[in-house]
């Protein structure tokens, strides 16, 4: 295995293992906080490899590095038998802090993360060049084979002095095919790429943005900058679901294997980058656990506000059938997520291949 590729499995178990653990470390210390006795914490998945017993609880180091879980006890209702120091022995509203705490570490995560990339790096603005700074995964550019560092040098045959032009040139060509001509490494290459229409701003997009510019920023900059950050991804995550409720359309979702390409790449393009995507995707992980479906945290948080508004009790049956209804959602949301992720790599592999003979 050469090191590209121990870099990118590097970057994939830093992203997965920080973000996941640091969700669980949020529902332990909450319990800890609330006096719910812990049976487990545990780094990682899998089979223990070595661990220590402590105050009752066992805290493990398991043989797959890729998040964590924790076990408070009395968890399960049915084998619950009522003690202060187990999960269902604690009020509606004290259970509802321990399942928001993992959310909230989440955001906690990506607050400091994004606040200490702005502080050390600065604030990032759009630079100027017809350069490709960032890519999305599954867009047109991706699946034609562009990537990080490539100079668009025409579209259409008419040279791009800068990004506006370049982003002028995308935008006005929705749905139509469209030549485009890059530089990398030297070497000029082409492309046939067709814009998709991006139904919100009625324009074409291809899925790439500019390279970065830093602009030096002070610590109560960066810290606003982090704040900001994680209330933009929310709020455009939040306005891109309802959109596509309201529209009936097919959300574009990004399952494990999109994630680890995401993840790859940014490990290859800087470590700020790396970093920066490490924050983005622990903002998705706190929200998707937000969501009010069985299983998750938003699930339970629905369930112990409606125990305390309407005062009465969940029962096991109730939990039973709730958690059943979201072992069948989350299954079919992940065949979907990963089924869009096959797409995506065989439509670009077919999009690289049918450009591979083309010469400039």
């Amino acid at each position: 295995m050469n090191i590209y590729y121990l870099q990118s499995a590097a970057a994939v178990v830093l992203t997965f293992g920080l973000v996941i653990f640091l969700h669980e470390l949020g529902h332990f210390l909450m319990c800890r906080r609330l006096g719910v006795r812990v049976e487990k914490f545990a780094f990682g998945m899998g089979p223990e490899l070595f661990g220590v017993t402590r105050g009752g609880t066992r805290y493990s180091f398991c043989a797959l590095p890729l998040g964590g879980f924790v076990k408070p006890a009395g968890e399960e209702l049915d084998t619950c038998g009522g003690k202060p120091d187990e999960y269902f022995g604690q009020a509606w509203h004290r259970r509802l802090a321990i399942v928001l705490a993992g959310p909230a570490m989440n955001y906690v995560l990506a607050f400091f993360l994004f606040t200490g990339v702005v502080y050390i790096k600065g604030i990032p603005e759009p630079g100027s060049e017809a350069v490709i700074g960032n890519m999305m995964v599954g867009y047109p550019a991706d699946r034609a084979g562009l990537r990080i560092g490539d100079r668009i040098v025409s579209v259409d045959g008419a040279a791009m002095a800068d990004w506006k032009q370049l982003s002028d040139a995308i935008h006005k060509s929705p749905n139509r095919e469209i030549k485009v001509v890059y530089s990398r490494e030297g070497v000029e290459q082409v492309v046939r790429i067709t814009p998709k229409l991006d139904e919100t701003h009625n324009f074409g997009v291809i899925g790439i943005q500019p390279q970065s510019i830093y602009k030096p920023v002070g610590l109560l900059g960066a810290m606003g900058e982090g704040v900001g950050q994680c209330y933009a991804l929310t709020a455009f995550t939040l306005k891109t679901i309802l959109s596509k409720i309201y529209r009936r359309q097919r959300p574009d979702l990004a399952g494990p294997v999109g994630i680890v390409q995401m993840v790859s790449r940014a490990a290859h393009s800087g470590w700020e980058d790396l970093v920066f995507l490490i924050g983005i995707i622990s903002v998705a992980i706190g929200f998707f656990n937000l969501l009010p479906v069985p299983l998750l945290d938003g699930g339970h948080a629905v369930m112990y506000v409606w125990e305390g508004i309407s005062r009465r009790r969940l029962t096991p049956d109730i939990l039973s059938k709730a958690n059943s209804v979201g072992i069948v959602l989350l299954v079919l949301l992940l065949i979907f997520a990963t089924y869009s992720d096959v797409l995506r790599l065989r439509d670009g592999r077919a999009a690289r291949k049918s450009q591979s003979a083309e010469a400039p």
